[in-house]
């Protein structure tokens, strides 16, 4: 998804969000940084397999997947992290590394770390490694419906 596909998308749902230019950064704790947003406000996505189906996790910038706490969330058999290769053509004009969290807009589920839910804002890779987009996490809970669970690591 382009960022102005994603940018019309939230327009079109009446949701208030800022745009933020930074440098490239190809790490969320770089973009973070770049971005001069606290890295407990910056959502990473990262993609995993759950049975095979692949699936959008999203947690906080300095945290780490425990897939086996995501394995139970998900009440799944199988959870393993996809490889670029496996994920890369299902996002068309979006940076590899870059995807932004609207998993619900791809036809995939998506898992949101419990901490990251409790924030009052997120921000997230707009589908480039140099555009981030802010807005409320209850407007992005509402739109994305995500599932919440505990599965990360500090």
């Amino acid at each position: 998804m382009p960022v102005k596909t994603l940018k019309k998308f939230l327009d079109d749902k009446q949701i208030k969000y800022v745009t933020i230019q930074h440098s490239i950064a190809y790490t969320a704790q770089e973009s973070a940084q770049s971005a001069h947003i606290p890295g407990n406000e910056m959502a990473k996505t990262v993609m995993v397999l759950v049975d095979d189906q692949m699936a959008m996790a999203v947690l906080r910038a300095p945290d780490k997947i425990d897939l086996d706490l995501l394995r139970e969330a998900a009440g799944a058999k199988k959870v393993e992290f996809a490889s670029e290769q496996q994920f890369q053509g299902l996002f068309s004009n979006v940076d590899v590394g870059a995807m932004p969290p609207f998993g619900n807009l791809y036809d995939m589920p998506v898992y949101v770390e419990e901490n990251l839910s409790r924030d009052k804002r997120i921000a997230f890779n707009a589908g480039s490694h140099s555009e981030l987009i802010q807005l409320a996490y209850g407007d992005f809970a509402r739109l994305v419906e995500p599932r919440v669970a505990s599965f990360a690591r500090s």
